[in-house]
């Protein structure tokens, strides 16, 4: 079993304004990423990866992008990604 701890876990600025944490297993990522600039005009670049990732809105909102579709998500809505597949938030 692993654990991880919001606090113990490694926080990597993505960009100025945004930091993630996040965790895996050979398949499932997830992530936790902390906006501190926001609201934005525009999605950052798309991006993909080879793990499946889960991520829950926990406060805030934001817009995803998969697909060229947008979908706003607010505080428990959750979106989940498929391995190798372009998102954007």
């Amino acid at each position: 079993m692993t654990v991880l701890k919001y606090d113990e876990m490694d926080a990597v600025q993505i960009r100025e304004g945004a930091e993630r944490r996040l965790g895996h297993t050979d398949n499932l990522m997830v992530v936790i990423v902390d906006f501190h600039d926001g609201p934005k005009s525009e999605p950052d670049p798309p991006h993909s990866h080879p793990h499946e990732q889960v991520s829950y809105v926990a406060q805030g909102e934001c817009l995803f992008v998969m697909d060229e579709e947008r979908t706003h998500l607010g505080p428990g809505d959750v979106f989940l990604v498929p391995s190798g597949k372009p998102h954007s938030i």
